[in-house]
């Protein structure tokens, strides 16, 4: 019997918290990926969906999993989550402990991929640019992007290591130290920069 499947856009949900909310305004790093695909004439083999809720942590994605991706059966789901889980613990004393974060992480990519779907992990980016380890949390960023290290590869999951990246951007264009304004407009949330530097490195690990 023909299939249709071969002509149905790749479906690919960014899920996620605030950073991925706002990617899909003007400026956005979802939006700039759509006006990436119309660029190279490929966006109707593409459908790019934001499911991103400011302040959520990994356990918020969790539950809302079913209703907010498997029910949209997508092909492909990025996971960009984490700076919430780290920075409301030092901020609201309302973070995910490292062992729990792990756990959800896991639980996330189980279910997703018991139903074929792509899963691609990203770690978290930045709370601060400094660049000299003096942000506040670096130490937990560091170890959380570690865990998501680890749990990309055990269930080979392809990895956007934006921690790492966003590293070395800011070793490189970042001579001042500044805490801000190099990526980030708050130390958290993308700039136009950011939105762009971060639009390319998906561009990479989604489109295939």
């Amino acid at each position: 019997m023909f299939s249709l499947k071969q002509d149905k856009p790749t479906k690919v949900i960014f899920f996620g918290d605030s950073i991925t909310q706002a990617g899909v305004n003007p400026g956005g790093y979802i939006t700039k990926m759509k006006e990436m695909l119309e660029k190279q004439g490929i966006k109707d083999k593409y459908q790019l969906i934001g499911a991103g809720i400011g302040g959520n942590k990994v356990y918020d994605l969790y539950l809302r999993m079913e209703d907010d991706v498997l029910s949209q059966k997508p092909d492909v789901v990025v996971i960009y989550v984490g700076v919430n889980d780290v920075w409301h613990k030092a901020s609201y004393g309302t973070g995910t402990d490292a062992d729990k974060f792990g756990n959800f992480y896991t639980a996330l990519i189980k279910k997703m991929q018991s139903q074929g779907i792509k899963v691609i992990c990203c770690t978290p980016a930045a709370i601060g640019e400094r660049t000299d380890n003096s942000n506040q949390q670096d130490g937990d960023l560091n170890h959380y992007s570690n865990i998501i290290r680890t749990i990309s590869a055990k269930f080979d999951c392809p990895l956007i290591d934006l921690r790492k990246e966003f590293i070395g951007y800011n070793l490189k264009n970042n001579p001042t130290n500044k805490e801000s304004g190099i990526l980030t407009t708050d130390r958290v949330h993308l700039n136009e920069i950011g939105n762009q530097f971060v639009a390319d490195l998906m561009m990479k690990a989604v489109v295939k």
